[in-house]
């Protein structure tokens, strides 16, 4: 094990919470118009065409390793394709800050498969920190209220997009950005292509268009962002951050996700919030400190990370 400060992957990932925060935003606004399966697939190809532009800028090519993309392929399946059409659908039935709520739970599903492909160790740290952030999660979510109708359907799929988050990011780490040879832009314009192409071919065997155009223009500029900063920078960012923070740190980023769909989702969309909702994201914040022992430690203190993990990445 080698320990890195966390002043260098904590900008990244404050960012990377700020722009999937703002994500549920803009899957609120897009499925108001869009087939949820219009949505992923939208996101997913403007994610891609701004990965490809900046692998062009970068004079960087594509890589050739058949088994990568086998990887790519697989890993998309539990990163992009089943979770993106799993909130746009959810998200028609539950707030966009509920649909954050749900998506926190992602580091408790990353630290059972971490677990199990023995990528990370669990610490004691740890495994407190992620039992109390998922406390804190159920306190936000008010789960001594029922749920019934769309409600109850639109959280069981945010949850099992969660899981499925928990088992990409688990793969991740075990096959894809353990490998030295490739930059993060290139490891996240292959698995955003990937994905691209496995929608496209489910959206139109579904029936689906892939394109509706006579959305309104408020729709476009929600998947432009969607795509663009949600899809295509935040997975620069979560190559950047997995590489220097390891794969279970970095899950915990889903923790801060509530506070800024929170303030979206309030302050635009005109969303409830009740008392547990702020009382819990204040649990998690102090989840998130007790799995890196930041109370216990200085601000520019160190965390592990795992010797499989690459020292650079782009």
């Amino acid at each position: 094990m080698r320990t890195r400060a966390v002043g260098r992957w904590l900008p990244g990932f404050v960012a990377l919470a700020a722009i999937w925060g703002n994500s549920f935003f803009f899957i609120k606004v897009a499925v108001g118009s869009l087939h949820p399966l219009q949505v992923s697939f939208g996101r997913m190809a403007v994610g891609a065409l701004t990965l490809l532009v900046a692998l062009a800028i970068g004079r960087r090519a594509l890589p050739r390793d058949p088994r990568l993309w086998g990887h790519f392929q697989i890993a998309s399946v539990v990163l992009t394709t089943l979770p993106f059409t799993l909130f746009a659908y959810g998200e028609q039935y539950v707030s966009s800050v509920v649909a954050s709520i749900w998506n926190a739970t992602t580091p408790l599903c990353t630290l059972a498969f971490t677990l199990l492909l023995r990528t990370e160790k669990a610490t004691r740290s740890r495994v407190a920190g992620l039992g109390l952030g998922f406390a804190g999660v159920m306190v936000v979510l008010g789960v001594w209220q029922p749920l019934g109708g769309g409600q109850l359907a639109g959280s069981l799929a945010c949850f099992a997009a969660a899981m499925c988050y928990g088992v990409g990011g688990a793969y991740l780490g075990r096959f894809v950005t353990g490998r030295r040879s490739e930059p993060a832009v290139v490891l996240a314009t292959g698995q955003l292509l990937s994905g691209t192409a496995q929608l496209a071919v489910v959206t139109l065997l579904a029936g689906v268009p892939l394109v509706d155009t006579s959305a309104p223009a408020a729709v476009w500029w929600s998947m432009l962002a969607l795509g663009g900063l949600g899809t295509g920078l935040a997975y620069l960012l979560l190559y950047w951050v997995q590489v220097r923070a390891g794969v279970t740190t970095t899950s915990t980023v889903t923790y801060l996700l509530p506070v800024f769909a929170a303030l979206s989702g309030v302050l635009v969309l005109g969303e409830t919030l009740t008392w547990n909702q702020p009382v819990g994201a204040v649990v998690i914040l102090a989840a998130i400190a007790l799995t890196q022992g930041l109370p216990f430690r200085r601000a520019s203190a160190a965390v592990p990370v795992d010797d499989k993990v690459p020292a650079n990445s782009d």
